[in-house]
């Protein structure tokens, strides 16, 4: 069956939920789809009914989302959680799947607020039991309460392995290391923007904090880490590094690591928005104005899945998408959305000011794709080796579409989420060509796999049965999705 809304937002974190209301209080009839069951992305995950007895532990931020999440809830909002979105049609149609039941959402306008991912970079022993995202790690204890019992190593490089090593020593768990991968160089490329990033608030207060909290707790910091290994047999017994030209050995039951986030794009490409190589932040990310406008017509991006900025800015973000909604449904004049926007992108600009500082300190270098061995991991999926990677190059392909035919790479049930960015940064290390002229991975629907069985049971609009197009779907444009209309982008200004 197909229902109808005059806008629809895709996520429930801290874009998507400032969107939804920011649309809403223009008397737009909105509705929020989410893979979650309940509000707050991956971010606030759980900040409603958190299983902890005290969430201090988790930091003020984290604290800063139950308004939120209260707020939309409070709303009445419509929010269909526990549900993928497989597809989107030329004409805004939104496939759906909850409770293995498919159906469609038909949309005016959408705003796709998947949020990022992190950084999937293969090393040896990372598919070994044991061995997690330190983002994953946070989820489970938000989620659930769980934690590490008998000890933790977390490695990598961003503000991520600092907050969760932070979170957990004020959990009680012994965090038996931290091993910090940013590299000597990246401080002096930082150290310029250091100034503009004191001004941004106090992130960098904040960053100080908690290492200082860790080392009175006596956590050891080791740092000028290079290469990483996680040993074991079964299931990771022990990491290994090199710190200052020394091979060291930690025994570790867990290792967590982190190296950055980037823009969960799978959507976003499938729908054919185009997109462009931010070197600063080393990811594609969807091309779209201040408002989210996209070249898809009536398609927004808003928050992290259009760059990574933060929570905050995710939020602010959201706001300006929904702005830009009720102005384009009439709801409010282009002089209307100005006037409401402007506070919102003046305190946009001042929390991006920390960016530059951030992403230089926290680049990830370029060593690091030639330092995958050839006997790891990259597809986990379909279980493609950087060996097998850098063969399909070798035979000629230039770039993950052609090292997906070669290998298989990027055709499992992920589609490429955890090795089309691995892959594209290869291609770019063998060939020698920057990355901005490698082919962005293709990305196809459906984005969740649909049993034919569901997809039989799926009731399709008469229109759709008998070939005819919708009144807003532009001729010659199918169904599927191949041929997206396009739209100039607005102005920002």
């Amino acid at each position: 069956m197909t229902g109808r809304t005059e806008c629809a937002v895709i996520g429930a974190g801290p874009a998507g939920l400032a969107a939804a209301m920011t649309v809403a209080e223009s008397g737009v009839d909105v509705t929020v789809i989410d893979s979650a069951p309940e509000p707050g992305g991956q971010i606030y995950k759980a900040v409603g009914r958190s299983p902890l007895p005290d969430t201090s532990a988790l930091g003020p931020d984290y604290a800063l989302g139950r308004k939120l999440v209260a707020a939309f809830q409070e709303s009445g909002i419509r929010h269909i959680g526990a549900t993928d979105v497989w597809m989107i049609t030329d004409d805004r149609k939104i496939a759906l799947l909850r409770n293995d039941q498919a159906s469609f959402l038909q949309a005016e306008r959408i705003i796709i607020a998947t949020g990022a991912q992190e950084r999937p970079v293969p090393f040896e022993g990372w598919t070994l039991p044991g061995v997690m995202n330190a983002g994953a790690g946070q989820i489970l204890v938000k989620s659930s309460g769980v934690v590490p019992s008998e000890g933790v190593v977390l490695a990598g490089l961003g503000p991520l392995v600092l907050l969760v090593a932070w979170q957990y020593i004020r959990l009680g768990v012994e965090v038996r290391a931290v091993l910090d991968l940013t590299p000597a160089a990246n401080y002096l490329r930082a150290a310029p923007h250091l100034p503009a990033a004191l001004l941004a608030g106090n992130y960098l207060a904040k960053g100080l904090r908690m290492q200082w909290d860790l080392r009175r707790a006596r956590v050891p910091i080791h740092t000028g880490v290079r290469l990483i290994r996680a040993l074991g047999t079964d299931a990771i017994e022990a990491v290994e590094f090199v710190t200052w030209g020394r091979t060291r050995r930690i025994e570790t039951p867990v290792l967590m690591t982190h190296f950055g986030v980037i823009p969960e794009t799978a959507m976003t490409r499938a729908v054919g928005i185009r997109h462009d190589w931010d070197a600063s932040q080393q990811c594609w990310r969807p091309k779209a104005d201040i408002w989210g406008n996209t070249e898809i017509n009536g398609v927004l991006v808003a928050g992290d899945a259009r760059g990574i900025f933060g929570a905050k800015s995710a939020e602010w973000s959201g706001r300006l998408a929904g702005l830009e909604v009720a102005r384009s449904l009439g709801r409010l004049s282009r002089e209307e959305r100005d006037a409401k926007g402007a506070p919102t992108q003046k305190a946009m600009t001042r929390d991006h000011r920390v960016r530059p500082f951030l992403e230089r300190l926290y680049a990830v270098p370029d060593h690091w794709w030639k330092d995958v061995p050839d006997a790891a991991a990259v597809c986990r999926c379909e279980e493609v080796t950087a060996g097998d990677v850098r063969a399909a190059m070798r035979a000629g392909a230039v770039g993950p579409n052609q090292v997906k035919a070669f290998t298989r790479a990027g055709m499992g049930p992920c589609q490429g989420r955890q090795c089309g960015a691995t892959v594209a940064s290869m291609a770019a290390q063998e060939t020698g060509r920057p990355i901005g002229e490698i082919d962005l991975p293709r990305s196809r629907f459906p984005l969740k796999p649909i049993d034919l069985g569901t997809l039989a049971a799926l009731e399709l609009p008469a229109a759709e049965l008998s070939g005819e197009a919708s009144a807003d779907q532009a001729p010659g444009m199918d169904v599927g999705g191949s041929k997206p209309q396009r739209a100039l982008l607005e102005d920002a200004e």
